[in-house]
């Protein structure tokens, strides 16, 4: 009942652009749900903060971000948040901006935004840089963070679950094995990816390799046929995170089990052609996963929006509107 509520309210929030009431909050329009072109995203930033009288009769108050990568005018943005509306920055405010030089791969700037802020610094900025270490490869800088976490959150999961994942994109596979193997000494247990979708008026949640759902072996038959149209298509797996040393069909076999793509299945062969899918995740969803979303909207009429822990994600014909940075 507790999850049907939140896919309530998730469905409810889908189409909402922007609420204005005597202030703004820009954080859909930040590239969360809102324009889909990162040229309509930095047009409607570069109004808002220039001339905000143009966009609506208020004020920047509460945290936005743009996860397009406009470093400079990002930070240009905050600049004019302190100096102009005089608004003092918070440990929000300083987790927002690390995460977005650390996406853009400026890492050793962003971290030395932590060492000079004002506030001590929080699990949750040291994780966004952590997060960012993954995605750019920094086995040495992922190392130290890791460590640094770990003194402050000794029993934080997630950070054996980056780490390893750093390990294994760089093929280092005994020290990828060596952190979960840690992490299950230490008794740690990492958050299992939950993907729900509602199909008349009924939930339908998936996990990593569910067998479960009493529709899996028709799930199973529109996934192969799916994979074998995005192949035509060029669609080739992302398994850079999947642990070197592995086999070629068992990283595929793990990847094309993902909660997110027998979601997605499951959607396609209960839904009419055309019909826009909404799915939730609890997490964020993965490289794969993504890429293979964006492939499949290219070849089927109709958009699928995926509500994942950092935001929404709009697939339509080949493109979504995070336009691959999350």
């Amino acid at each position: 009942m507790a999850v049907h509520h939140q896919l309530t309210l998730e469905l409810h929030r889908l189409g909402r652009i922007v609420t204005c009431v005597n202030r703004a909050l820009v954080t859909t329009w930040g590239g969360k749900g809102g324009p889909t072109t990162a040229d309509q995203r930095e047009t409607l930033w570069q109004q808002f903060f220039t001339d905000p009288s143009q966009c609506w009769d208020c004020r920047p108050e509460k945290v936005t971000e743009s996860h397009a990568g406009l470093v400079d005018e990002g930070m240009r943005c905050y600049a004019s948040m302190i100096e102009v509306y005089m608004i003092s920055a918070t440990l929000e405010h300083y987790t927002r901006m690390v995460d977005l030089l650390a996406r853009a791969g400026h890492l050793q700037e962003a971290e030395n935004i932590i060492e000079v802020m004002p506030c001590r610094p929080h699990v949750t900025v040291w994780m966004a840089l952590l997060s960012a270490c993954r995605i750019h490869g920094s086995v040495e800088m992922g190392e130290h963070i890791a460590k640094v976490v770990l003194e402050l959150e000794p029993e934080n999961a997630a950070v054996y679950v980056l780490l390893s994942n750093i390990y294994a994109a760089a093929g280092s596979r005994h020290l990828c094995e060596n952190v979960q193997r840690q992490r299950k000494e230490q008794g740690l247990k990492e958050q299992p990816g939950c993907t729900w979708i509602e199909v008349n008026n009924e939930v339908h949640t998936f996990l990593v390799d569910d067998q479960d759902h009493p529709c899996m072996i028709e799930i199973h038959a529109e996934l192969k046929r799916l994979l074998g149209l995005l192949h035509d298509v060029g669609y080739v797996p992302y398994t850079k995170f999947v642990p070197h040393g592995v086999g070629e069909d068992e990283k595929l076999f793990h990847l094309c089990h993902h909660g997110e793509k027998l979601t997605v299945a499951f959607g396609l062969i209960n839904t009419a052609p055309g019909t826009p899918l909404l799915v939730l995740k609890n997490l964020r969803v993965c490289e794969d996963c993504h890429l293979f979303t964006k492939f499949i909207s290219k070849i089927v009429w109709g958009a699928i929006v995926v509500r994942d822990a950092n935001g929404f994600h709009h697939f339509e014909d080949g493109v979504c509107s995070c336009m691959d940075y999350w």
